[in-house]
């Protein structure tokens, strides 16, 4: 061979190599064909004008790697066809950079391709968990998908081995270690996902949850279409359980690239939510929590349906906490959501009802309505200063509810002094539409009592409200089985009645007042345009 190269390799533009023609191209199918075109380009520039021979260079552009992979390459070029020492986590650059230069068996037997799967094939088995992560996030930088299905099958078998061999080894002791130190090595095959059971919980997370979750979102999407988990056919509930883990994360560090991604792993979990126990699984909080997760993420519209519907039907069990989800729109809180969901609370409780019997609602169903009642008297009254919660977004959160699911309208009543107080400029038509949502024969008669000195109600809805609260006569003063706090609830009560015809003589004295006054003005205008030739006077309000 000859001392001094005959070619020269720019790689990626930065790094430039001199190397032997006769030993690369015997090697490399693309360097053998840029060769022989340069080799023409080269003759007929020198029919054309002649001059000295110039060494032949030629450009790779976009190698993976760069320098560094390029260097194994010709290692093993210049070693007669013999792998150098590598490290597992070598194998995925290798293989990308045989892959790029055509390094394969039509070229020459025995190549490099063949051989870097060959390794791989071999030694996956033996490899330590850190090694086989490493080589996966390998593949991610390189773009390389051919060998990452077998490193992500292997992966997800370690994992299933691991979560089998630390059950058996131990029922009451978890170890937060690899299935390296667990004993045993898995094979390359990629295990069911049903024998990744549940094990060595942590916080509800296994102890492979952070380390996977370092993948990126190509990585792991490839991998649950490995392992058959992908999109609805996903009903396994660990896996389930990592992607809510994974999206929680990844959507803090998400790039723009990664929304397609996302949105498809967020639409597995849901699934994985629906098929792998729903209910029987997850409690209230953490559905409500995965519905924030997976909304973050941009889960599908069928797939926000089928959450919220589960939801939906333990928002009995929810908390206010649970509720006060942060919204995209106008307002702080997402007031839509909550809306979806308690029209989906009623609708499966009177599916329950039909498919029991047309009788009336059990004690247990008017109990779960009589709670979320409860519940939603105190979101009004959390969500009521919102000074982007319109009339109407109050209106259909009070009134989503049957009045059925409520035996007192104090919260509700409560909220909505909350809310005339905090939206100041509502006009008298606005307020008085605002209180169709109280039913006052249920208010109580401290409510009652609050709600007539209210100077932010209309005065015709105070009448109103007093007209319906039930004031029996007064019994007998002597009766006695009367006790003191039956005689002073009475005496309040007769009080209220006298107050409530009070007023309404006192509206009955203002509207007769307000036509009189009409009717003088009437009688000045007239007055007022014949003195004026005829041209009205100009309005002042």
């Amino acid at each position: 061979m000859d001392e001094a190269g005959d070619l020269k390799v720019h790689v990626n533009g930065h790094h430039t190599l001199l190397l032997h023609q006769s030993v690369v191209c015997t090697f490399s199918g693309r360097l053998r064909a840029m060769v022989a075109q340069e080799k023409k380009r080269m003759k007929t520039a020198s029919r054309g004008g002649g001059g000295a021979e110039v060494l032949m260079a030629i450009e790779l552009a976009g190698f993976p790697g760069g320098a560094d992979g390029f260097e194994l390459v010709v290692r093993f070029c210049y070693d007669s066809g013999r792998l150098p020492p590598l490290r597992p986590t070598d194998i995925p650059l290798v293989h990308c950079a045989a892959s790029f230069l055509d390094m394969t068996e039509e070229v020459r037997a025995g190549n490099l391709l063949v051989q870097a799967e060959a390794f791989v094939d071999d030694g996956l088995g033996h490899w330590t968990w850190a090694d086989l992560l490493t080589a996966v996030k390998s593949c991610d930088s390189l773009f390389s998908s051919c060998l990452l299905d077998k490193l992500l099958s292997a992966l997800f078998s370690r994992i299933a081995v691991g979560a089998e061999t630390l059950t058996r080894s131990s029922s009451s002791t978890c170890s937060s270690s690899s299935p390296d130190t667990a004993g045993g090595r898995p094979s390359s095959a990629a295990r069911t996902p049903e024998s990744m059971k549940p094990s060595c919980l942590v916080g509800g997370r296994e102890w492979w949850f952070d380390d996977v979750a370092s993948l990126s979102p190509a990585s792991v999407e490839k991998a649950m279409r490995v392992i058959g988990c992908y999109g609805a056919e996903n009903k396994n509930l660990t896996l389930t359980r990592f992607l809510l883990h994974y999206l929680r994360r990844a959507a803090t560090l998400r790039k723009a690239d990664d929304q397609g991604c996302l949105s498809g792993l967020a639409d597995t979990a849901v699934h994985g939510v629906e098929l792998g126990g729903g209910a029987a699984a997850f409690s209230c909080r953490g559905l409500f929590w995965a519905l924030r997760v997976a909304s973050a993420a941009g889960m599908s519209r069928e797939c926000r349906r089928k959450l919220e519907r589960l939801v939906g039907k333990m928002l009995d069990q929810a908390t206010l906490d649970d509720l006060l989800v942060s919204g995209d729109g106008g307002g702080v809180y997402d007031v839509s959501l909550v809306i979806r969901l308690v029209r989906v609370f009623v609708s499966s409780v009177k599916e329950e009802k039909e498919a029991t019997s047309p009788s009336p609602l059990s004690s247990s169903s008017r109990e779960r309505m009589r709670k979320v009642g409860r519940l939603l008297d105190k979101y009004l009254a959390e969500i009521s200063p919102d000074h982007g919660l319109g009339v109407s977004r109050f209106l259909a959160v009070a009134e989503s509810l049957p009045d059925s699911a409520r035996d007192c309208y104090d919260g509700v009543y409560r909220a909505l002094d909350i809310y005339l107080e905090s939206h100041a400029a509502l006009t008298v038509e606005e307020r008085g539409t605002l209180c169709r949502c109280v039913n006052y024969g249920k208010l109580t008669l401290e409510a009652c009592k609050d709600l007539a000195k209210n100077r932010r109600i209309p005065p015709g809805i105070t009448v109103q409200a007093l007209s319906s609260q039930r004031l029996p006569k007064l019994p007998n003063p002597m009766s006695p089985s009367r006790t003191p706090r039956q005689v002073v609830v009475d005496e309040e009560k007769a009080a209220l009645r006298v107050d409530l015809q009070k007023m309404k003589g006192r509206v009955v004295e203002l509207e007769t007042a307000c036509k009189e006054m009409m009717g003088h003005v009437k009688v000045s205008r007239t007055a007022a345009n014949k003195s004026l030739g005829g041209r009205g006077l100009p309005w002042m309000c």
